[in-house]
């Protein structure tokens, strides 16, 4: 005889409930530095409660919690081992993992409907759903694995693969032969006998993965943010969809927060970088992979000393700091949290200029500045201090590249008409970068050959850390 579950249906619906006004309240939370703690702690409690539930209506406890604790030490390990300039390629990982959960979930349903509630053979509307979320699931699943190779290909330390986009004759019409193949397969599965659903909804798992990763590889190392997005939105949309199946509330409401949150990001970024979402589904942004454009080598840039940087600081009334990559990858945010106090307190004005898609991603610079404790009134979005450029004495930019190009004001760049941190309006500009090699946009960026600019070359934090000792 069966045992009695733990709890009644409206004991369930009503936990689910609780949970799922607690995941609104994370990502509402999550929306701003200072709340961003409280909605982590909203979001463990959602969390929390789905798991208890889970466990009270499941009769495989010991493998239910075999699975929490492999998963638990795994997401441990990830968030002790990953840098900060790592999480873009984790954002994937996890993402994939997302997106490969759906697909097994429905394989289960597949293969054994009756115990998911569902009545065999298995309903025509639950299959489309199967279908769909199999179908976003699996490109999910491959096209994040895509994406993460991509972005480790830009950062050099463990590349993966080349970030540059990779393209064949003919590929567009492959992926729409591909994509007719999976569509008929899918009308083959929903019209399947009972006992031969099996093959073509394998057959429709395998084409999708295939179309995942044809869809994202001609896709350039520039627009991968974008994409990570874009695929957040998926999983999303793909747990949902697998929620309609098994008539769980709880992970249609949690994958439609997903997607909708997704998509809205996708939305934001693509705004910031002045590109549509075709255009970069479309890929060929960032081709040149990290390329200087022609005739860069024709032009001179002044460069100066650390102590140099001190000096014009020093004297300065108010600096503007621009954070981007290059500060991340050094680690360099606490030695130029120390370099701003000591320039307070000579009285001089001290902010920071944030670009939305600065360090690959929404909030990266904010994270690594609110980590050195960097007070929350210094830190402004872009729309915020664009204006105050042309009035501070002093714009001190850290490994940011494309996100203050002044090409993106010229009529005909391959950036024309993206929103940028206007740092070349500042009376003096310093630019900290290892070298004058381009970014992901594959240009090259004029501001470093202005009159009034002067570039310092090394790793950031080192830079930073002299300029400290030069403030003394």
């Amino acid at each position: 005889m069966a045992a009695e579950p733990l709890l009644s249906a409206n004991q369930v619906a009503l936990l689910y409930l609780v949970a799922s006004v607690l995941f609104i309240l994370a990502l509402k939370g999550l929306s701003n530095p200072l709340s961003a703690r409280q909605g982590n702690r909203f979001g463990i409690a959602g969390m929390v409660i789905a798991v208890l539930v889970t466990f009270a209506m499941t009769q495989s406890v010991t493998l239910s919690l075999a699975a929490l604790v492999i998963g638990g030490l795994v997401g441990w390990y990830a968030a002790k081992r990953v840098e900060m300039t790592q999480m873009p390629e984790l954002v994937a990982a996890m993402h994939s993992l997302v997106g490969l959960a759906a697909v097994l979930i429905a394989f289960a349903v597949v293969i054994n409907p009756t115990a998911f509630g569902l009545a065999s053979p298995i309903p025509t509307g639950n299959r489309v759903e199967l279908f769909l979320g199999t179908l976003v699931g699996m490109m999910t699943f491959s096209g994040s694995i895509i994406a993460f190779g991509k972005l480790a290909g830009l950062g050099k330390q463990f590349r993966l693969f080349s970030s540059a986009p990779v393209v064949f004759p003919g590929q567009q019409i492959v992926n729409l032969v591909i994509a007719l193949l999976v569509v008929a397969l899918g009308v083959m599965f929903v019209r399947a006998e009972p006992g031969a659903e099996l093959l073509p909804f394998g057959l429709v798992a395998a084409l999708s993965f295939v179309l995942g990763v044809l869809v994202i590889i001609p896709i350039g190392g520039a627009d991968m943010p974008v994409v990570i997005s874009m695929l957040n939105s998926y999983s999303g949309w793909a747990a949902s969809g697998i929620g309609f199946s098994l008539n769980n509330p709880l992970l249609i409401v949690a994958g439609a927060l997903v997607g909708s949150s997704g998509a809205i990001l996708s939305y934001i970024m693509c705004k910031a970088m002045n590109r549509s979402f075709f255009s970069v589904i479309l890929g060929g942004f960032g081709a040149a992979e990290g390329a200087a454009a022609g005739g860069a080598e024709q032009k001179t840039a002044k460069s100066g000393s650390p102590e140099d940087v001190a000096f014009l600081l020093g004297n300065a009334e108010s600096v503007i700091i621009v954070p981007g990559y290059g500060l991340a990858v050094a680690r360099a945010q606490h030695a130029v949290k120390e370099m701003a106090h000591k320039l307070t307190a000579k009285g001089v004005s001290v902010r920071y200029a944030i670009h939305p898609v600065a360090g690959r991603m929404p909030g990266h610079m904010n994270v690594l500045l609110a980590e050195a404790e960097v007070p929350y009134d210094q830190v402004l979005e872009m729309e915020d201090i664009n204006g105050d450029f042309g009035t501070s004495d002093v714009a001190f930019v850290l490994g940011a590249n494309d996100v203050v190009n002044p090409l993106a004001e010229t009529p005909g760049s391959p950036i024309h008409g993206m929103p940028i941190l206007e740092a070349h309006k500042a009376r003096t500009v310093i630019v900290n970068k290892r070298s004058m090699a381009s970014g992901y946009a594959g240009i090259d960026n004029p501001l470093f050959y202005m009159d009034k600019t002067m570039m310092v070359f090394g790793d950031a934090k080192k830079v930073v850390e002299s300029i400290v000792k030069a403030l003394e």
